[in-house]
């Protein structure tokens, strides 16, 4: 990866990552010499859960560009806003966690945004917890130094709040409706404690992002001119005119979508997630390797840092041979690597190597468990393996592998099945000598058909 300074914005609009700006010309000219005057963004993230889903990695992948460009990003965690919730995209009241909850789940992820930025060969970004400066407001200062810039008339029309309003089962809280108050505040206090002049975020954030932005500007004129908040301020005498507005910027990505209509970052056994814990290497590895054909180049601009070039070679590819498959295991492994490291990147390619082809059994243990985690399963004692050992056609019923006797016999005929990446005979009988790792026995029935067994 080259280490000159890439222009953001250009950047940004390549990749599909830049969906709306409050003054994009103004903010190319604000970015325009990060060698002299670096600026600072900021995004934020929510606490509901003590991991992140692959939905977060675009905003996440915006500040690393900020940072490619010679600027410096600032990630802000909730601690503060997770208290309250944000509305934006719910149809009901959120359960409110308490605080302990909150710093948990602040803490576990922190290391998402170290792990990416180390990936994408940047140092650590600063990380500052909201809770430290909201938690310090009194309700009275609150409603006095910030909600009096606040129009409930403009709040009530945010999409969100719109919705819950007229939803007369639901409706919204004061508490959720309050959401915007606090974020705006965010920018605000990092405007004035840090000289954060932009605020990143998705395109569901436009609104919060925008109030931010009209917050520090009316913050500004009222500290000016004390009549400006009142509207009652006048040029007609001889007050000095409130001086330019300070230059704020905000700038959103769009939410990603896939070409089907499906919704991104969601398989058949839930959400894709950020950290090792929820989901493991391989299985992140699979879900970009399973990417369809129409979203593969898109992917790619999101979610890796190849270059321009680079990403147009993989298209052309791609095009030309779509059968090899090679834009989608360079998706697989840059965008793993940038996760988990270069060394998980390669395991996992190793691992879906070995589970098509079937040779399993060098595979460590650990590694074996993740390939495996989501394939049927059974467990067995392991005093059946002793003496005569198990009879592998009857076996092959009890694990549903086949549904008779006679079907079980032509399968092993045909050297359909295998045990542990090796063809079995009709004859054989299974023992402790077919056992990996002294416990498990993997079968395979064709290509995809395959049954881990666990013996103790």
């Amino acid at each position: 990866m080259t280490t000159t300074p890439i222009d953001f914005l250009e950047e940004l609009r390549w990749r599909g990552l830049l969906h709306q700006c409050t003054d994009e010309q103004g903010l190319a000219a604000h970015l325009a010499d990060p060698g002299a005057n670096p600026r600072r963004a900021y995004a934020g993230f929510d606490p509901t859960a003590d991991s992140l889903t692959i939905g977060n990695l675009v905003p996440i992948m915006a500040l690393v560009h900020f940072a490619r460009a010679g600027h410096k990003p600032l990630v802000v965690m909730g601690g503060g806003t997770g208290m309250i919730g944000d509305p934006s995209g719910k149809s009901a009241e959120r359960t409110l966690m308490t605080t302990e909850t909150i710093a948990a789940n602040v803490a576990r992820q922190r290391g998402i945004f170290e792990a990416v930025f180390a990936g994408a060969g940047l140092p650590e970004p600063e990380i500052a917890n909201n809770a430290d400066w909201l938690c310090k407001l009194s309700y009275l200062d609150a409603l006095r130094d910030i909600g009096k810039h606040f129009s409930v008339n403009m709040m009530i029309q945010k999409e969100s709040v719109k919705e819950r309003l007229h939803n007369r089962e639901q409706g919204i809280s004061y508490t959720e409706f309050s959401y915007m108050i606090l974020q705006a505040y965010d920018f605000a206090h990092l405007f004035r404690k840090q000289g954060v002049t932009v605020q990143l975020g998705g395109s569901d954030q436009w609104g919060n992002i925008v109030a931010g932005s009209d917050l520090i500007r009316r913050q500004h004129a009222t500290q000016r001119d004390p009549r400006a908040s009142t509207g009652s301020a006048s040029t007609a005498d001889n007050t000095p005119p409130i001086p330019h507005t300070p230059h704020t910027f905000g700038l959103t990505n769009p939410l990603v979508t896939k070409s089907d209509g499906g919704k991104f970052g969601k398989t058949e056994t839930g959400a894709v997630w950020l950290t090792r814990e929820r989901t493991s290497p391989y299985a992140i590895y699979q879900f970009w390797l399973n990417t369809t054909d129409e979203d593969i180049i898109k992917f790619l601009k999101l979610f890796t840092l190849l270059t321009k070039d680079e990403i147009e070679a993989l298209e052309a590819a791609h095009a030309e041979r779509p059968g090899a498959r090679e834009a989608h295991r360079a998706l697989a492994h840059h965008a793993t690597a940038l996760l988990h490291g270069e060394a998980e990147a390669v395991n996992a390619a190793n691992a879906a190597k070995a589970l098509f082809s079937g040779q399993i059994a060098d595979l460590p243990k650990d590694l074996l468990a993740e390939v495996f985690a989501e394939i049927p399963s059974s467990d067995h004692p392991r005093t059946a393996l002793e003496g005569n050992g198990v009879c592998l056609t009857e076996f092959l019923i009890e694990v549903g592998l086949a549904k008779s006797k006679r079907e079980a016999r032509e399968f092993l005929a045909n050297s359909s099945v295998s045990i542990n990446g090796h063809r079995a005979t009709p004859e054989h009988t299974l023992t402790p000598t077919d056992l990996l790792h002294d416990e498990i026995i993997a079968l395979r029935r064709g290509k995809k058909a395959w049954h881990l067994t666990r013996w103790s």
